[in-house]
């Protein structure tokens, strides 16, 4: 077995079982934690110190590599090394006047970036060429690190942190980060976090605005190196003869007892557990165990195994890798691997995929605005191929876990905190993206039924149906559970929210449980089932102004009007009783249809649904009603019917405000035409009746859903 005789000073992994590391004995050594084994890969000239070691990235766009090839190795002649896995040294550059301290390849593989003992910051490209100085400073830089989009570069100046833009004129942000010299920093694609050590004996987790989010207790040594694991899930800090593993907000990572008693063949790198399955990816299989049966787990072997992310769903799971995005079965079966050009698989983690039954959606990174929606079955995009985009850029994503594909919405926040709802299914028309709520910081849905759940501000507010703003927006208010949310301090996370309970992890890394009334989602599986008469009894029973109107939104949205008008009343909607009344007195279905869609606000929908049964006349007077004039004439014209109606509503409303007619078509209709009411009030019975004898004549039209 090879080892090193001297100080090891840099490592770097190719795989999940293979290391490379190179120390001051001038050897390069290749250690596989599978055998065991060890070998010797080259020994270096005699004058070739290592410092530093980074491997050529792996994930690049199409041309995926399993395992990386080439890694840069900087040394303290001033020198930076290209060198093969096999050893042999491609190129050597002289860099930096005294020791180049570090090295490292942006995410796309198309710059190196060293720095040095000179002060100096510099840009290579891929093979070796000087592209630019970036900075130069009279101290050392001691470790640098990328940004998550390759646009930026994090580096150590003494007590400072220095994060520069490589375009030129950008604004620097710089800030005091510890009280003694910092010697390594490492930032996190997948969170955005970046992590310090310092000679003060310290390590601290910054965000990429350069705010403190945890800082440690001095130790007895100073930290010498931090490293984030590349799901930013967990964080290694070294310091002399100690070795800690931390999660992101700063504590001791704690493994779960239960993962003891199940043994795998090789090491566990991710595991997951929610609707009644165990999936756990080792670095070589991925096993899914039954909550009802621990003895018999289903195995497949894993292309890659360094799984970065695993999604449940109810009906299948999802695994991200280097290599891409997979979608398997319970039963182990591979079913899709949605793609889109320029995908990144190095930054996704839950907060930018989610996945539902039928869907998966993504959040771009080129672009934050977009969200790229894809069937979970064909892993195609969805409908009509059009990504969904918002006016902002987008931090994270939701979808709901329940109902039908059709209904699917997908819930997320933007960068000004602001929360919004919007549907999954896009065809041809623009489908509305509607705000929810503001100062939003994290949410989660529901896993058994369609309800929302999200920490605003100071509150915990729980939205039981958040599709009320497809229907009613005005009783949204009355549709909240809301409490006091300052037990959770700073920067508190939802981790899961699984039947009536909601489990959030506070900053310090405990976890906090919240139970919410288990009534909303009861009232969810009776509607769902049409059960509208148990609907009812149980809001009797409750007794609670948010189920009323929870279950006012659900039978309006159902077209159960009886249901609707039951619940209207309770919460003491009497103008909405009383429209519904009248929309119960209409003659035809079509009408009652499309008056139930304008009580929703959906007013273009309420006019085809007229104008496709030929219901002209009523299509023409809802427009009337609504004071859209320009349609309500336009309709007229274009049908050769009401045309007198039209202008006899339009020359009305204006006595009634005292004003003259300056509307160019209307004076156009008007010219040379006299008004007799009667003779209108007869044409407007006329239609009535016919609609009523067509209606009790005819067979009832398939109706347009209004469901959201």
């Amino acid at each position: 077995m090879v080892t090193h005789q001297e100080l090891v000073s840099c490592v770097g992994w190719t795989t999940a079982e293979e290391l490379y590391s190179c120390s001051d004995d001038h050897q390069i050594v290749k250690w596989n934690l599978l055998t065991g084994e060890t070998s010797q890969i080259v020994k270096l000239p005699d004058d070739i110190y290592p410092i530093d070691l980074h491997w050529f990235p792996k994930s690049l766009g199409i041309k995926k590599q399993t395992q990386a090839e080439i890694f840069v190795l900087t040394s303290s002649d001033g020198k930076f090394h290209l060198i093969s896995k096999l050893g042999r040294v491609e190129k050597s550059v002289e860099a930096h006047s005294g020791a180049v301290l570090a090295g490292r390849w942006n995410y796309e593989g198309t710059a190196l970036v060293t720095v040095g003992e000179d002060g100096q910051i510099k840009i290579w490209s891929k093979t070796g060429m000087l592209r630019s100085t970036l900075a130069h400073q009279g101290t050392p830089v001691y470790s640098v690190a990328w940004g998550p989009d390759s646009e930026k570069v994090l580096y150590t100046a003494g007590k400072q942190l220095i994060i520069k833009p490589l375009q030129p004129n950008a604004k620097i942000l710089q800030w005091k980060a510890h009280d003694g010299i910092i010697l390594k920093v490492d930032w996190n694609s997948v969170n955005d976090l970046i992590l310090s050590a310092g000679e003060d004996c310290k390590y601290k987790v910054w965000d990429s605005y350069g705010r403190p989010l945890y800082s440690s207790q001095p130790h007895e040594h100073p930290i010498t190196s931090v490293a984030w694991a590349p799901d930013g899930e967990l964080f290694a800090v070294g310091s002399f003869h100690t070795l800690r593993l931390c999660d992101k907000t700063g504590v001791r990572n704690v493994l779960n007892d239960a993962v003891d008693l199940l043994e795998f063949r090789d090491r566990v790198i991710k595991a997951s557990l929610n609707y009644a399955h165990l999936v756990v990816s080792t670095s070589l299989q991925c096993y899914v165990f039954s909550t009802k049966n621990w003895n018999t787990p289903l195995i497949f072997d894993l292309k890659e195994g360094t799984v970065s992310l695993i999604l449940q769903a109810e009906r299948h799971f999802l695994l991200v890798d280097g290599g891409g995005i997979y979608l398997y079965s319970y039963e182990g079966r591979f079913l899709s691997s949605p793609k889109f050009p320029g995908m990144r698989t190095d930054i996704l983690n839950a907060q930018t995929v989610s996945l539902s039954n039928d869907t998966i959606a993504i959040k771009d990174k080129a672009d934050e605005k977009i969200i790229f929606l894809f069937e979970a079955s064909t892993g195609k995009p969805m409908g009509d191929g059009k990504f969904l985009s918002h006016k902002n850029e987008v931090l994270e994503i939701a979808l709901d876990q329940k109902g039908l594909t059709n209904d699917r919405k997908i819930a997320f926040i933007d960068k000004n905190r602001d929360l919004y709802i919007t549907s999954v299914k896009r065809f041809g028309k623009e489908e509305q993206i509607i705000k929810l709520g503001t100062m939003v910081h994290t949410l989660a849905w529901s896993d058994t039924c369609n309800i929302l759940c999200g920490l605003q501000d100071t509150r915990f507010t729980v939205w039981y149906y958040p599709n009320t703003v497809y229907v009613d927006r005005d009783i949204l208010p009355k549709t909240l559970y809301e409490r006091d949310a300052s037990e959770f301090s700073k920067n508190p996370h939802i981790v899961s929210f699984v039947g009536n309970q909601v489990t959030i992890r506070r900053a310090d890394g405990s976890l906090v449980h919240i139970s919410i009334s288990p009534y909303p989602a009861i009232l969810h599986e009776y509607v769902s089932s049409s059960k509208w008469e148990d609907a009812v009894r149980l809001c009797r029973f409750v007794k609670e102004q948010t189920m009323w109107a929870c279950l006012a939104a659900m039978a309006v949205a159902n077209q159960d009007m009886t249901t609707a008008e039951i619940a209207y009343a309770a919460i003491g909607e009497i103008d909405k009783v009383q429209y519904i009344n009248s929309i119960k007195n209409l003659p035809s279905k079509e009408s009652k249809m499309a008056h139930i869609l304008m009580f929703s606000g959906n007013i273009q929908e309420a006019e085809i649904v007229l104008l496709q049964a030929g219901l002209v006349y009523q299509a023409i007077q809802i427009n009337i009603n609504l004071y859209n004039w320009e349609r309500a004439l336009e309709l007229a014209v274009k049908y050769k019917t009401h045309v007198d109606t039209v202008l006899a509503y339009r020359q009305k409303f204006l006595e009634t405000f005292g004003k003259q007619e300056t509307n160019k078509r209307y004076l156009q209709y008007a010219e040379g035409l006299q008004i007799d009411w009667e003779k209108i009030k007869a044409k407007i019975e006329m239609e009535i009746t016919k609609e009523r004898e067509r209606s009790s004549g005819s067979q009832p039209t398939k109706s347009t859903g209004l469901k959201h």
